[in-house]
């Protein structure tokens, strides 16, 4: 009996030893599913963000094209600015020169005018002068003399005024 006892004690230790095997390999088993499971979610949480990191990169790229592109942009627009603003500075002194030569034509034509008057009267009083010393005994002598001067008074009028003319022609 004692041989059955060890027995019957033995079947029951193994048989507990068969139980605690079991439940280990389940708990194992279910531990290993879980391990697996949560792998997966991992790799699978891995990859979407491999697949943002690739479509960051893709938009980061798309970025600095387009940065680059604005930059060139900036820079040419800069130079077009630049170059407005010297012809604009140019066509401002192309104004100034232009509005200088007029303001010359102006000074030059007024003193062509003068010129011209002086002259005018200069020759109209030499030519009356003249009429008068064809015929002296007709007017007083004192008269034609003083009509003298004033005619000497206007060609010499005439003549200042042509040489101011002729000064600011070689200005």
């Amino acid at each position: 009996m004692r041989r059955s006892r060890r027995r019957g004690r033995g079947a029951v230790v193994l048989a507990a030893l068969l139980v605690v095997a079991l439940c280990l390999a389940g708990y194992l088993w279910v531990a290993a599913d879980r391990w697996r499971q949560s792998s997966d979610a991992w790799q699978e949480q891995a990859r979407a963000q491999g697949e943002r990191v690739a479509e960051l990169e893709s938009q980061l790229s798309a970025a600095s094209s387009e940065l680059a592109a604005a930059r060139e942009q900036l820079a040419t627009a800069t130079s077009r600015i630049t170059a407005l603003a010297d012809e604009k500075a140019q066509l401002g002194d192309e104004n100034v020169a232009s509005q200088q030569y007029l303001d010359y034509q102006r000074r030059v034509s007024e003193a062509a005018g003068v010129v011209a008057s002086a002259l005018g009267r200069c020759t109209s009083g030499q030519s009356q002068l003249i009429e008068y010393l064809r015929t002296p005994e007709r007017y007083d002598p004192a008269d034609l003399e003083q009509f003298g001067q004033q005619v000497d008074t206007l060609c010499a009028q005439a003549t200042a005024a042509n040489e101011s003319l002729q000064q600011e022609l070689q200005q």
